[in-house]
């Protein structure tokens, strides 16, 4: 399925797609407050939709939304075009309940398939570190954490263990600055603001320190929204510009 994530666009600045070939989650931190996933996974199941009938814990998760796989979707990309591939838009890959096989046949997929770049996103770094010594790590594989606030920079401790080709940070839903953010061994930095119903708002100086201390590092920087009384603003400017830098790593 195609994808509006702004950070995921083929080099020709066209739109890559997702590959939901796990769905479902359990909130963990700060930024699982209002998941999108987790809404748009309610909204699935009453619209009918086959993937999404299962309910998970009512405390972590949600109706439709019970961590599931889709073993049906493994070879998907085999059958795509050359594009850019966001891994689990709807879940965790990472997540406890994804045996390490599954997650071990989809890393062989990416590496057979090196027309494609994935991006896989995590906020279960300890997992995602545990099990990296298992996995084959093509070069078409970029992997990142998400970071909401200060107290979750483990999550790029952890990241930084890890033989990924691109290690990039999400700092999205951005909750609080980042003071002791250390970008050793970090490729590429994503940040933006929540949006939606109960958004929580964002201080842009937040930004600026991270996008200031990227430039120092020679670290590209993307500035993915913005958002006024929850409405998302994508792409806004800062300092004057738009920051919508890429790493240079690419393989599509």
């Amino acid at each position: 399925m195609s994808t509006t994530i702004e950070w995921t666009r083929n080099q020709d600045g066209t739109q890559g797609r997702t590959w939901n070939l796990v769905t479902g989650c359990d909130r963990i931190s700060d930024g699982c407050q209002n998941c999108y996933a987790l809404t748009m996974a309610k909204r699935l199941k009453a619209m009918g939709s086959a993937r999404y009938q299962a309910d998970g814990d009512p405390r972590t998760s949600g109706p439709g939304f019970a961590v599931t796989l889709h073993p049906d979707l493994i070879d998907a990309p085999r059958r795509w075009r050359s594009t850019t591939v966001f891994v689990n838009s709807m879940s965790d890959l990472f997540h406890a309940k994804v045996p390490l096989e599954f997650i071990q046949q989809a890393f062989q997929v990416m590496a057979e398939t090196p027309q494609h770049r994935y991006q896989i996103l995590t906020k279960r770094a300890r997992r995602l570190r545990m099990l990296a010594d298992r996995l084959p790590w093509p070069s078409n594989a970029w992997m990142g954490v998400s970071v909401e606030d200060e107290k979750n920079l483990h999550r790029v401790d952890e990241l930084r263990q890890v033989p990924a080709a691109v290690r990039f940070l999400s700092c999205e839903p951005l909750l609080g600055p980042l003071p002791s953010l250390n970008l050793e061994g970090i490729s590429w930095v994503i940040a933006g603001a929540e949006s939606g119903r109960g958004a929580r708002p964002m201080n842009e100086q937040w930004v600026r320190d991270i996008k200031n201390r990227c430039v120092e590092r020679g670290v590209p920087f993307f500035y993915k929204q913005d958002a006024i009384n929850g409405k998302k603003l994508p792409l806004p400017e800062l300092d004057g510009q738009v920051w919508a830098q890429m790493p240079s790593a690419v393989s599509a």
